[in-house]
């Protein structure tokens, strides 16, 4: 009489334990069903705001290119102005000179200022070139900056809406899933995380279904399921590893 009494114990505290994991399975589909909902959208702001700022960056070194450019350019017309003067004290000196020598001389160095000139302006040409491209850059670079800043602010709001929606509901789920995780040994807890965590759905307890896993599909033998059937133990399935339920079990009717 002891022992059957014994015996019916062990049944009530597995069936509890099953029934206690699969109803704490329900409220974690439901805040991952909750998270679903979400969907990408916390990724895509986080892409955005990481896209945003290298925009920034971009724009900024191509600002201090510009300025850079801006400051070569000016040095060049400085030069320029400073072979102008040369060349024109030079000539001044042409009408006092008086040798051949003196003359060769300021000749020659006045056709050095010229060719210093000449470089100066080819240099400022060609700055004035980069500095045209590198404001089409800019432009190009703050219209996608506005662009993705408007998506960034849409992608936000969009984000908010459906977490003010959720996030009640979300909280209460969680509380009943911590009072239920309070029910469950915490060996059994910690061994259904890790399945879970592991399984590609999320789920770590399924029921049988038509005589298969009803997580993977594979099929049960017969003497497994009336095993899983009288719930005396708790039994995973030997293909992925989910513990197993009985449908009826866990309220579920198959159709």
């Amino acid at each position: 009489m002891a022992t059957r009494k014994k015996s019916a114990e062990v049944e009530v505290s597995v069936e509890y334990k099953l029934k206690s994991l699969h109803k704490l399975q329900s409220y974690l589909s439901e805040i991952d069903r909750i998270k679903t909902l979400r969907g990408e959208l916390p990724l895509e702001v986080a892409d955005l705001d990481d896209e945003i700022a290298g925009l920034g960056t971009r724009i900024n070194n191509f600002e201090l290119e510009l300025k850079q450019l801006e400051e070569n350019s000016a040095m060049q017309k400085g030069k320029i102005e400073t072979s102008k003067a040369k060349i024109e004290k030079y000539n001044k000196q042409l009408d006092n000179v008086r040798n051949s020598k003196e003359y060769d001389h300021l000749s020659k160095e006045i056709e050095f200022e010229t060719l210093e000139i000449e470089l100066s302006e080819k240099h400022i040409r060609e700055q004035s070139l980069k500095a045209t491209l590198t404001k089409e850059q800019i432009d190009a670079a703050n219209i996608l900056l506005k662009d993705k800043t408007s998506d960034l602010e849409h992608k936000k709001k969009e984000l908010d809406d459906i977490v003010s929606e959720t996030k009640a509901a979300e909280e209460k789920i969680r509380e009943k899933a911590k009072k239920t995780e309070t029910t469950i040994e915490p060996r059994l807890l910690m061994a259904f995380k890790r399945i879970r965590k592991n399984a590609r759905n999320g789920l770590g307890i399924v029921p049988i279904q038509r005589g298969a896993c009803g997580g993977c599909f594979n099929k049960i033998p017969p003497q497994k399921q009336m095993d899983i059937k009288l719930g005396k133990k708790i039994i995973v399935c030997e293909y992925c590893g989910r513990v197993m339920i009985d449908p009826e079990m866990a309220g579920i009717v198959e159709k």
